[in-house]
């Protein structure tokens, strides 16, 4: 870890803790400081994980700090990042990177100018189900891919959150909370999107909140609920998008990936492990094996690997190279996402005016070096 890039931390909510317990696992980045606009968060966070709670001002004036974290809320994402920029810092942002696509360029710009560098989660991609779609995808194992599916569908966070305000808000809502996932798994997987054409409605103004000391209590409904959409990709591939916080059941895989030769069977990409399923036929039926350390639990039961992101960021700096996380990949999945509420407001189909490369694959080799644990 003596040549682990040192990281600070803005933002000491719920999520900050995985990027600081899961350090452990890389040996390319070390956490050695947090802020938060709570003093009290910042230094409850420091005495848990052994960190400096600094003051925000101080963290980004602190020289030996070269990757700032920005764990704010997604409202707060683009005027931190920045900031972070603005001090010389490079910047790693929770999802989703901005709000609007403007937003991100405004971003990419600065952080060319002080030839910076922009990394953004999810990098759930990473993992070693979705590393081995990508190969499997590329060997041409179901031949060329036509259409596919994705369904994210539930009854809200009401039902399981005590505070789920913010989910109901603008820049949140079940395309901004969950799409960076599987969009940017589609990309990984099939290259840049064309064009969106989406429909979309808001059934409640309001949720009840259920559990939790407000139980009971109601909150305003801002953004839309339910979100159907056709992605058409750069590659003529099209995907069924499907997204609701309205469904109180339903039987739908997470993930299909149809082509002329097979169907692929993808695990949520919320996740880094997950059951691979290739068929080609009624007779020929095949649980994927990955080989890859990042489909291994780590976490309990869990393959849980957030921070690889971060850890691939870190290296590439070091090595001179992309990392896969990078801000045309972020940029380009905002833009889609804001594409497809446009569509679902206007029922006009929208053409993406960005385009990225899919990021490097990620092998097993390459996450071995980038992992503090070795190989066993």
């Amino acid at each position: 870890m003596s040549s682990a890039v040192k990281v600070g931390i803005i933002g000491c909510g719920n999520i900050s803790t995985t990027y600081m317990r899961m350090g452990q696992f890389f040996k390319d980045y070390k956490v050695v400081a947090c802020a938060d606009l709570n003093t009290e968060a910042a230094e409850a966070r420091a005495a848990e994980f052994d960190l400096q709670a600094l003051s925000i001002e101080d963290l980004l004036a602190n020289p030996e700090i070269e990757i700032v974290v920005n764990l704010t809320i997604p409202a707060a994402h683009f005027e931190v990042s920045s900031q972070i920029l603005s001090a010389g810092k490079h910047v790693y942002s929770e999802k989703p990177f901005v709000l609007t696509a403007e937003e991100g360029a405004q971003l990419s710009e600065l952080a060319a100018t002080r030839n910076l560098r922009i990394g953004s989660a999810p990098d759930t991609f990473m993992g070693g189900s979705h590393q081995k779609a990508r190969e499997l995808l590329d060997n041409g194992d179901i031949g060329q891919v036509t259409s596919g599916t994705i369904h994210v569908m539930s009854g809200g966070m009401e039902h399981w959150h005590p505070n789920p305000d913010f989910f109901f808000l603008p820049g949140a809502g079940p395309i901004f909370d969950l799409a960076p996932y599987y969009v940017t798994n589609l990309v990984q997987l099939l290259g840049p999107v064309k064009s969106v054409t989406a429909f979309s409605s808001t059934p409640r103004n309001h949720r009840t909140i259920a559990c939790g000391p407000r139980s009971g209590e109601q909150v305003p409904v801002e953004t839309p609920t339910t979100v159907h959409s056709i992605l058409k990709f750069t590659n003529g591939a099209i995907i069924s998008y499907g997204t609701s916080w309205d469904v109180k059941s339903h039987e739908h895989n997470n993930m299909e990936l149809y082509g002329l030769d097979g169907t692929l069977f993808v695990p949520d990409p919320n996740f880094f492990g997950g059951q691979l399923r290739l068929v080609r036929s009624d007779d020929d039926e095949a649980l994927i094996s990955t080989g890859h350390p990042f489909s291994k639990p780590n976490d309990g039961e869990n393959a849980n690997y957030r921070g690889a992101g971060l850890a691939d960021m870190a290296a590439a700096i070091r090595d001179g190279r992309q990392h896969r996380c990078n801000n045309e990949l972020a940029l380009h999945v905002v833009e889609v996402m804001g594409a497809i509420l446009q569509s679902g407001d206007t029922g006009n189909s929208v053409d993406i005016q960005s385009t990225c490369e899919r990021p490097a694959p990620f092998g097993a080799d390459d996450a071995f070096a980038i992992m503090e644990l070795e190989e066993t």
